[in-house]
């Protein structure tokens, strides 16, 4: 007999519906909109590498991959191609789903309730809503009017902290401290450090070696910016190697990687000449946009380390994203950070790409 479609349905358990409530009051990680056909500068994807490049990825690991077998024994080779790529020891190196899962991993498994993380403010979307997800609290240290840090500000927060976590460069401002500052700030801190090196390959160094030394330093990084493979979903994570192991054995999955990322990063990591070339691309076209967009004096824009720009268009700036998105031009609208109401963030794309941006802008200016 069919059932009645008026019988009332049980209600969820109360602790259940509580807790949904709870973390629906959290939120996620806001991706950008969606703008059908236009000309993508919002994500920070790196257009850069030629699509070329990413074909011949693919069918390499195509060629090599049996995706009815699980990947026994692949995530090894690929962590031997990681250590050749940037010379350190593959005992310091764990894989993951991306950046994004390493360090929720390492937040799910490190941190407690009673952990304090120190970080910046504005710092990764990402992080920062992992953390209300797990109850970890925050020392957020601000930037200031120029959207920098002063590391003796940030130190004299440690004290209160266990854990420091920095993106560098940071997203979304693109500040990234000297090298000697974040020396001095991995020497002078006792506890857990987590940089995350997402946009590292466009910035001015890496702290990767130092893990060799400190070991308390964690750093994260992936193949989605600088390899333009954000569709992918490869990070990694280089660390002492008694973390690394309880990351690999314990926190990961038993196979958190498909076989054919595991075959196209490889395949990727062979490539690495032309990675370097295609970030000082990256780095020569951002000195372009900043410099083209100082000129026009309704603009502040920011000094960056990474492969986006952030700048102030003040009131006007909700009418300057639409105004873009009209001419098929997607850039990320931000809003407020700190004393900065009106801040826009543009990815660093081809010359081509960039070109275009910046005649909208002009155009919209006149």
């Amino acid at each position: 007999m069919a059932k009645n479609a008026d019988t009332k349905q049980p209600d969820a358990p109360k602790w259940l519906a509580a807790r949904l409530a709870r973390l629906a009051g959290i939120g996620g990680y806001q991706k950008p909109d969606m703008l059908p056909g236009a000309i993508k500068l919002d994500s920070n994807e790196n257009y850069t590498i030629p699509k070329q490049f990413q074909s011949d990825i693919i069918t390499s690991a195509r060629r090599n991959a049996d995706v009815r077998e699980y990947p026994l024994g692949g995530t090894d080779r690929l962590i031997k191609a990681f250590a050749g790529a940037i010379g350190m020891p593959a005992s310091m190196i764990g894989v993951g789903n991306g950046s994004d899962q390493i360090l929720d991993l390492l937040l799910g498994h490190l941190a407690t309730r009673q952990t304090k993380i120190l970080t910046s403010d504005p710092t990764f979307g990402f992080f920062e809503n992992r953390c209300r997800l797990y109850s970890i609290p925050m020392i957020r240290v601000p930037f200031s009017e120029g959207m920098k840090l002063d590391v003796s500000e940030f130190l004299g927060h440690a004290h209160k902290a266990d854990i420091i976590y920095l993106d560098s460069p940071n997203n979304p401002t693109g500040f990234q401290f000297t090298k000697s500052e974040m020396q001095e700030l991995i020497k002078s801190f006792e506890g857990m450090i987590i940089i995350d090196e997402a946009y590292g390959e466009f910035g001015d160094y890496t702290v990767t070696k130092l893990t060799r030394k400190y070991k308390n330093l964690v750093v994260v990084r992936t193949l989605s910016k600088s390899f333009g493979l954000a569709g992918l979903r490869l990070g990694y994570v280089v660390a002492d190697k008694r973390l690394v192991d309880v990351f690999t054995n314990v926190m990961q999955y038993p196979y958190p990687l498909s076989t054919i990322t595991i075959e196209a990063g490889i395949s990727a990591l062979e490539g690495m000449p032309k990675i370097m070339e295609a970030a000082a691309n990256v780095r020569v076209e951002r000195s372009r946009i900043i410099k083209t967009l100082r000129e026009h004096d309704v603009f502040e824009v920011f000094d960056s380390g990474a492969n986006f720009v952030l700048f102030d268009a003040h009131g006007a700036y909700k009418r300057v994203h639409a105004a873009l998105a009209e001419q098929g031009i997607a850039i990320r609208r931000i809003g407020r950070i700190g004393s900065h109401h009106g801040c826009l963030r543009v990815t660093v794309g081809t010359r081509e790409m960039n070109s275009r941006f910046l005649l909208a802008v002009r155009d919209l200016l006149r």
